[in-house]
């Protein structure tokens, strides 16, 4: 039986799949979501681990793949439907611990299939899957199990990798935020109650909390990378062609393409080797032939920027007050590549965008696309998009793009053929603006906003530069905009160059190291304390002394803050401001006491964008007193690590 994460529960409050785990380890007295070892101690703990660190603890005899296994089903447990409630995975393998038996039984027998020999990975809900269902989020096709697997699946699986469960989707891929009627909206650990990016957001939230070594998502036009820049992960939509899409539920076979979704550009490029290249069943992919390296692996290289000509791709940027803070960071990391060797060559203002208008051909593509898809898979309850419109089984938030669809009759219109001409102009112009300018890559934002608040639209996407003209892009963490949200920075290239894209993109990530794991999901093996921060200032006789402990999986500030020498009829107000840029006196962000308290206690939620402040030093207590309005000022300084 397939049991959704949290679904089926034991007495203990454990679900049932996580108690099997437990008592299969001999582990018994593990608390939920915590697993030890045999002897009482510690497990393993996979969070954040690379591929290449999971191999080597494999091969070393460190860890098991059954114990993998359990270690990332203890993590989905504790944080997809407890804790921040990330609601990423649908259904988890109910087969996992088998397959990882036997691919620990293949090691010992000293045959390992390469470097994702027994690692978990999960897979977004549009992978045909032969064992578990594939709905694509749509509660239409919640029991639908279908012949086989996806090409790329089964590649993941002839690796040796252990495919641990299916991840949320926005429904039908038609969407960025990832809610569906399935299992409801997916939320980013980042920031609970932002949104995930989508149409993978959820393995994008998946793989940033570490409920798999690395994940599988779909981009038809930003699918893939718009959760990455969500989450602090690489993300890369091939060229056209590089990977196959035989058995992923399609929403425009002319622009969809499958690929990894990564903590890491070297984890990236682990999982490129294991699923692209030429297949039968998506004559597409042809064009892959003898275009692709004999490893990714092999662009891994530190120095990698050195002697790269790139571009800010300025038309992308974004100069609204919103899409400030995201250009800010973005002009940071083309700072940081210069730094690193690149040269940054001035192209000024440039026409390709113009290129990208009336090109997309989603909308047209959509029913012609799923109905084939139905039409190969004997189990799925409905057979057409009219049949699943019809009978209600979908979300209210794509009614309007699903009636859209179903408008189009044929795709023999002057229309459809004039945007496939367009979409031949738009890549021969972004070729033609490279070479004309020696350019090795150009650089612009993923999406010009940060994530926005769940239930919002989510503007600003940049998607459509590499979907219409079907030339490969990378996106990579650049860092972290002021409402301390993740920020990606993406670099298109030449068709079947992502190798120079991988090179630029682990060259800026060793450079700059932005990745960093959401707090809202740490160690279960090793929980960080508590943040604990001593405040104090004096002025005149007057002063402040403060103790500010943060749990910052909670984002919880619990406070004690004192105001002394100054009768307590004096105080006014206690604060906690926001610094300005160069530490200067800013705005109050909140109230921690009112008239007349000398004294004041209590605990205090704090935003992403508070948490960033803090982080940095940004914020800083105030007592405001009759006669001294301005007040006594003491800074939280974070602790050294």
């Amino acid at each position: 039986m397939t049991v959704r994460s949290g679904a089926r529960r034991s007495r203990s409050g454990c679900p049932a799949f996580a108690i099997a785990f437990v008592l299969l380890l001999t582990v018994a007295g593990a608390g939920c979501g915590q697993v030890e070892d045999g002897a009482g101690g510690a497990a393993f703990d996979v969070m954040e681990r690379s591929i290449t660190e999971l191999g080597a603890a494999l091969e070393a005899g460190e860890v098991t793949s059954r114990e993998l296994v359990a270690g990332y089903l203890a993590r989905i447990d504790a944080y997809d439907q407890r804790g921040p409630t990330l609601n990423a995975m649908v259904v988890i393998n109910p087969n996992a611990a088998d397959e990882a038996d036997r691919l620990d039984a293949e090691r010992a027998a000293g045959q390992v299939r390469g470097p994702l020999h027994g690692i978990p990975v999960v897979v977004k809900d549009n992978y045909d899957t032969g064992d578990m269902p594939t709905s694509a989020g749509a509660v239409a096709l919640a029991t639908s199990v279908p012949p086989d697997d996806s090409t790329q699946v089964r590649r993941l699986r002839e690796a040796g990798a252990i495919i641990l469960g299916k991840t949320n989707m926005h429904e039908l891929a038609r969407g960025i935020t990832t809610v569906s009627s399935l299992t409801g909206q997916t939320r980013n650990p980042y920031d609970p109650t932002r949104n995930p990016g989508g149409s993978s957001g959820g393995t994008g939230a998946a793989v940033a909390a570490s409920f798999g070594a690395v994940g599988m998502g779909s981009d038809t036009c930003g699918s893939i990378r718009i959760p990455s820049a969500h989450h602090a992960l690489a993300g890369l939509r091939g060229t056209r062609g590089l990977a196959s899409g035989d058995g992923i539920v399609p929403l425009s076979t002319t622009q969809d393409i499958g690929g990894p979704l990564a903590r890491s550009v070297e984890d990236l490029a682990i999982t490129l080797d294991a699923t692209v290249g030429v297949d039968p069943a998506d004559p597409v992919t042809a064009r892959s032939e003898g275009r692709i390296p004999a490893s990714f692996r092999d662009a891994l290289d530190p120095d990698g920027l050195r002697g790269a000509r790139l571009a800010v791709l300025h038309e992308l940027m974004g100069d609204s007050g919103a899409e400030r803070p995201v250009s800010t960071v973005i002009e940071a990391g083309a700072e940081a590549m210069a730094a690193a060797g690149a040269e940054m060559v001035d192209v000024g203002e440039t026409d390709l965008r113009s290129f990208l208008e009336d090109a997309s051909v989603i909308g047209l593509e959509f029913r012609r696309d799923f109905d084939a898809y139905l039409a190969e898979t004997p189990g799925a309850p409905v057979r057409t998009l009219a049949e699943l419109v019809e009978r209600g089984l979908y979300h209210e938030i794509i009614d309007g793009g699903l009636r859209s669809s179903l408008e189009v009759e044929t795709l023999d219109t002057d229309d459809y053929r004039d945007r496939l001409v367009r979409r031949v102009e738009a890549r021969a112009a972004v070729l033609r603006f490279l070479d004309e300018h020696d350019l090795t890559a150009l650089i612009y934002p993923t999406i010009r906003q940060t994530a926005r608040p769940v239930g919002l639209a989510q503007p600003g996407s940049n998607c459509a530069l590499s979907a219409i003209t079907g030339l490969p892009a990378i996106t990579v963490p650049a860092g972290y905009a002021a409402d301390g949200m993740p920020v990606g920075l993406e670099m298109i290239g030449r068709e079947f160059a992502e190798s120079d894209l991988i090179r630029l993109a682990y060259a800026f990530e060793q450079a700059t190291g932005h990745r960093r794991p959401p707090d809202s999901t740490p160690s279960l093996v090793a929980p960080p304390p508590p943040v604990v921060i001593e405040a104090a200032a004096e002025a005149n006789g007057t002063g402040l002394r403060g103790r500010f402990e943060l749990d910052r999986a909670r984002r919880e500030l619990v406070y004690s803050v004192s105001a002394y020498g100054v009768p307590a009829q004096d105080v006014l107000f206690v604060h906690l401001h926001r610094a300005v840029e160069g530490g200067g006196a800013g705005p109050v962000a909140h109230l921690l006491g009112g008239r007349g308290r000398a004294r004041s206690s209590g605990r205090l939620q704090l935003s992403a964008r508070d948490l960033e402040s803090l982080r940095a030093g940004g914020l800083y207590a105030a007592v405001h007193v009759a006669g001294n309005l301005s007040g006594i000022r003491a800074d939280l300084a974070w602790p050294a690590d």
